[in-house]
């Protein structure tokens, strides 16, 4: 999964302050070491991208960022680092200290609606101190979807991902077909495919693997030829292709 284009990927953000615990939120999220851990505050220097692949959305990219009330020189490129990540992301993640809700998350929390940036707030370290309840009710009365996790022990991380399916765009759970909507279920379509030296050594390219799993996935069959075998495909067939 790690060749599928970015913009082909649902991106997901995760956003919050200095260790809120956000890297070791994507750890958990993604069960691997993806980003190093401290509890030094700015660790997180540069945005840091897993690709992977979260059922049912299909292929995904997490953008670990570093915090955004960072300070100092340094602090300011890297807010602006992340404040690039706003631009592109699909989804969001606002990692909180459980305990620490203040003008910084609302402000946040805000300009993720204002972007139509369907978000999902975890409050971390929930194991040390529960969320303000004040605070999970006025989530949960302007619909926004908020899980107790602890990144430290993976608690809360099923659901996390849960909350995430969700609220992403539907686009991206029920995309639009590319054949499909042409080929009726059982239908036989004849995918005419250049192999040229331009193609990648090995495999097709990626429109091309995209139009048979459409076809694929909507009940149909699917006949591969290369340009020059299409006659004697079609010669062989009792009955035309749709």
């Amino acid at each position: 999964m790690k060749t599928t284009p970015k913009g082909l990927r649902l991106q997901i953000g995760i956003f919050g302050r200095r260790n809120a615990g956000k890297s070791s939120l994507l750890n958990a999220l993604t069960r691997q070491q993806t980003s190093i851990v401290s509890p030094v505050p700015g660790t997180t220097t540069d945005p840091v991208e897993k690709p992977m692949e979260m059922l049912p959305l299909g292929p995904v990219l997490w953008i670990d960022t570093a915090g955004l009330e960072d300070s100092g020189a340094l602090g300011r490129q890297r807010i602006e680092k992340s404040r690039r990540i706003l631009d592109r992301a699909d989804a969001a993640v606002l990692v909180v200290d459980a305990d620490l809700w203040g003008d910084f998350e609302e402000g946040l929390l805000q300009e993720l609606r204002g972007r139509k940036v369907p978000v999902v707030v975890a409050f971390n370290k929930s194991d040390v101190t529960p969320p303000q309840a004040t605070v999970r009710e006025k989530l949960s009365s302007q619909k926004i979807p908020c899980v107790d996790t602890v990144a430290s022990t993976g608690q809360g991380v099923p659901e996390l991902r849960e909350a995430l399916i969700g609220v992403v765009p539907d686009d991206f759970l029920r995309p639009p077909p590319l054949l499909a909507d042409l080929v009726t279920p059982g239908e036989l379509a004849v995918l005419v495919t250049p192999i040229d030296l331009e193609a990648p050594k090995g495999r097709l390219i990626l429109p091309q693997v995209q139009a048979i799993r459409d076809l694929l996935d909507g009940d149909a069959i699917c006949l591969v030829v290369k340009e020059h075998g299409l006659r004697a495909a079609l010669e062989r067939l009792t009955h035309p292709p749709a």
